[in-house]
């Protein structure tokens, strides 16, 4: 196993990584800016008004890109399992 099949193998893992907390985080941060500009506007400083919202938006993400984010940890784990027998080499 040479340095770049390591490198590839990790940089391959970040980015499937970063593939399936994408839908989670965007759908975090956007229910989040949405929230503060409503108390913004309203001028209702309570600090528990967004976890309702939020949880309810990682729910709806799961929901929706669930299927999605499954195909693309199984592809990964697939791809992995197919090239194992060259990185032990």
């Amino acid at each position: 196993m040479t340095e770049g099949m390591v490198f590839d193998v990790a940089r391959n893992a970040m980015v499937v990584a970063l593939q399936v907390s994408l839908p989670f985080l965007v759908l975090s941060l956007v229910t989040g800016l949405i929230v503060s500009i409503f108390q913004a506007v309203t001028q209702i400083n309570e600090m528990t008004l967004t976890f309702v919202p939020k949880i309810l938006a990682v729910f709806v993400a799961g929901v929706l890109f669930g299927p999605w984010m499954l195909g693309q940890l199984i592809s990964y784990v697939e791809n992995l399992f197919i090239a194992l027998p060259a990185l032990g080499r």
